[in-house]
């Protein structure tokens, strides 16, 4: 097992993190709905490695967990034990050591997604990826008709599904419909509570929008603030108010089989 890593300096994903990550877990608190689909494909594990852990969001409780996480400010606000200052490329572990490796919205943030993948079916008998299909349509209306750069960021890096089931081998895909409630506030959490976004701390605590230029955000912003105010948005979207929960194409990924 690997030690546990304080202050060593870890590039990649965690620059991002290490300038977002400071209240990070205010705003993105896990949702019970989704913590019971991730724990359902965890199954029976009793040890799980969580890559690109965060915060710890979507952990589960009662089993043995190790978090591995490239960014020292997202680790400082992880209440686990047992956290490791990594990279889904370089697990610091050996074959199957764990029973499950589970990857929660982090895949598009690894510096060689091939590789982490690869890292991941190496170092457990079951992998479990949650993450979001590029090619997923309708668009959610932020990125489609206010902020179109998170659009075009978001599909940059974000991997195919058939890719990533492919690299792991994966038998089962399964659509995450996201409620009007939901309390992981994630690019899509708001999609029935608009004025959400006109919010600087909840935009701050989205990698997209904290990572593109003030000049590719605000004005969108600012023209839904408008929108809003004027009741243009609820004459356009306000179908979307009776909806309870919508398919924005995010979906968690399984592969490999129970614990031996």
């Amino acid at each position: 097992m690997a030690r546990t890593v304080q202050n060593e300096a870890v590039h990649g994903g965690s620059q991002a993190y290490d300038r977002i990550g400071v209240g990070y877990a205010a705003v993105r608190r896990p949702d019970p709905r989704l913590a019971a689909m991730i724990h359902q494909a965890i199954g029976d594990a009793e040890t799980v490695l969580n890559v690109g852990a965060g915060t710890g969001s979507y952990e589960p409780l009662d089993r043995a967990v190790v978090a591995v996480e490239p960014s020292s400010v997202m680790l400082a606000q992880h209440r686990g034990f047992r956290r490791v200052q990594g990279m889904a490329e370089h697990l610091p572990f050996g074959d199957a050591a764990f029973d499950v490796a589970m990857a929660v919205l982090t895949v598009h943030h690894w510096d060689d997604l091939d590789r982490g993948l690869a890292e991941l079916s190496r170092v457990s008998r079951r992998q479990v990826v949650f993450t979001w299909d590029p090619e997923h349509r309708p668009q959610l209306w932020i990125m489609a008709d206010y902020v179109p750069a998170i659009g075009a960021m978001e599909t940059a890096r974000f991997a195919f599904v058939p890719h990533i089931v492919s690299a792991l081998g994966a038998h089962t895909v399964s659509t995450f419909e996201i409620p009007h409630d939901f309390t992981d506030g994630f690019q899509a959490a708001f999609w029935r509570r608009p004025e959400m976004y006109l919010d600087p701390a909840v935009r701050s605590a989205s990698s997209t929008f904290a990572s593109l230029p003030p000049e590719a955000v605000e004005p969108g912003v600012e023209r839904l603030r408008r929108d809003l105010e004027s009741g243009h948005w609820y004459r356009t979207y306000g179908d979307l108010l009776s909806k309870e929960r919508i398919d924005w194409g995010y979906r968690l990924i399984v592969a490999g089989g129970a614990k031996s």
